[in-house]
């Protein structure tokens, strides 16, 4: 049994290999070999294992892009990404702030849920040296706009850009 397993164990790399360089098209090919031989069955499981590999679901998140959103001064600004995960999908960005002493930058995202509701997050950036990095759970939503603005340590005082597109359901 052990000579056995020494010889289907490269056949099985092979088959691993040739699935791999094929892509998702040859699982059903190898599925479709007859089970007759015992290489044919190895080669067969080899395959499908490699269709359900934890690489091909990690890959199947989606990203988008979104920004520069740039405050009416021009001293604070925002970028990131949508990325779509398993509990809907996570809005991250980075806060960049370029102004003066005692002021900061700050980045409110607003959100509308699968349920009809809008839901706000607002970060802020006091530090002219490092961005600062925001992540929103937003779940199932259907749009996603933000805007930057320029305040104090506490709130907001304006000098706000407009609101800007970040995500929207289908395009």
């Amino acid at each position: 049994m052990r000579s056995a397993a020494r010889v289907l164990l490269p056949l099985a790399a092979a088959g691993l290999s040739a699935a791999l360089a094929a892509g998702l098209a040859a699982a059903p090919a190898a599925a479709s070999v007859s089970s007759a031989s015992p290489v044919a069955s190895v080669a067969s499981v080899v395959s499908v294992a490699s269709v359900v590999s934890p690489a091909s679901v990690a890959s199947a998140a989606e990203t988008w892009k979104w920004g520069p959103t740039v405050s009416s001064d021009t001293k604070g600004w925002a970028n990131g990404y949508v990325r779509s995960g398993s509990s809907g999908l996570r809005i991250v960005g980075d806060l960049y702030d370029a102004g003066g002493a005692r002021t900061c930058s700050w980045v409110k995202i607003k959100w509308l849920t699968d349920r009809g509701k809008y839901r706000t997050a607002a970060y802020r950036n006091c530090s002219q040296s490092t961005p600062r990095t925001f992540a929103v759970n937003a779940g199932y939503m259907l749009l996603a706009k933000a805007m930057v603005c320029r305040g104090g340590t506490t709130r907001i005082t304006g000098k706000c850009s407009r609101w800007e597109r970040v995500w929207t359901q289908g395009g």
